[in-house]
C-alpha cells in the first residue's frame, strides 16, 4: 500500500531536461533563489551563464588564457562559497564581475611583464552609448581573416600600453558593454572616476593606434 505514492512522486517529479528548461527561463535572480532554496542545478545553469563571458573578460585584462580559466575556476569556487551571503536586491552580474575584476587586478599587479587584451575592433569616434564593439570593415569582405587577425594584432599591442586602472574601464566599456554604473560598482569606482578614466584610456588608444592605421 505505501508502494503506490512513492511510484506516483516518481512518477510526476521533474525530470533534468524540465529542471534545465525552467531554470533557463529564469532570470540570474531567480536562479540564485532556486539554488539558495536546494536546487543543485541552479548554480550549474550560473556557470553555463556566466563562464564563457568571464572568460573572454579575464583574458582580455591579463592576456593569458590557461591562467584566467584559473583564475574563472577561483570566481565560480568563491561564488559557490559565498553565494548565501549574496544580497539579492543588487545584479548577481555585477557582483560576479566584481570578483572576476579583483582577481585579474590582483593578478596583473603580481607581474612584471605588461598584459596583452584583445579587442574587437576600433572605432574612430567614440559614442556616449553603444553596444559592445565588433569587428567592422565596410572596406573589406567579411571572411577576410588575414586583415583581421592584423587588426587585431594592432589592437594587442596598442591596449597593452594602457595603464591597468584605464585598461579595466575600457575592457568593461568597449567590450563587455557594462553602464557606467556597473562598471562603478564592478570597480568600486565613483561614477566621475570612470568617467574620466574611460575618456583617457580612449584617447590614449587612439593616439597609440592612429598612427598604425593611416
Amino acid at each position: 500500500m505505501t508502494a503506490a505514492p512513492a511510484v506516483q512522486r516518481r512518477a510526476t517529479a521533474p525530470s533534468a531536461l524540465e529542471q534545465r528548461q525552467h531554470l533557463s527561463e529564469l532570470d540570474d535572480s531567480g536562479v540564485v533563489a532556486a539554488y539558495l532554496a536546494g536546487s543543485s542545478r541552479g548554480f550549474d545553469t550560473l556557470v553555463e551563464r556566466y563562464q564563457k563571458r568571464l572568460l573572454n573578460f579575464v583574458f582580455r585584462t591579463i592576456g593569458d588564457r590557461e591562467r584566467a580559466e584559473d583564475l574563472v575556476q577561483e570566481v565560480f569556487i568563491r561564488v559557490h562559497r559565498h553565494l548565501h551571503r549574496f544580497d539579492q536586491s543588487k545584479k548577481f552580474s555585477t557582483w560576479i564581475y566584481t570578483i572576476a575584476s579583483n582577481l585579474a587586478k590582483n593578478e596583473l599587479r603580481n607581474r612584471s611583464r605588461s598584459p596583452l587584451v584583445l579587442f574587437q575592433t576600433i572605432r574612430k569616434n567614440w559614442e556616449a552609448d553603444h553596444r559592445p564593439l565588433q569587428f567592422e570593415d565596410r572596406h573589406y569582405k567579411p571572411d577576410d581573416l588575414y586583415r583581421k587577425r592584423h587588426l587585431r594584432e594592432l589592437v594587442e599591442e596598442s591596449v597593452a600600453q594602457l595603464p591597468e586602472h584605464h585598461r579595466v574601464v575600457f575592457v568593461l566599456r568597449e567590450l563587455e558593454g557594462k553602464t557606467y554604473e556597473e562598471i562603478a560598482a564592478i570597480t568600486s569606482c565613483n561614477l566621475g572616476t570612470v568617467k574620466s578614466r574611460l575618456n583617457r584610456a580612449r584617447n590614449r588608444f587612439a593616439q597609440i593606434i592612429g598612427p598604425r592605421l593611416q
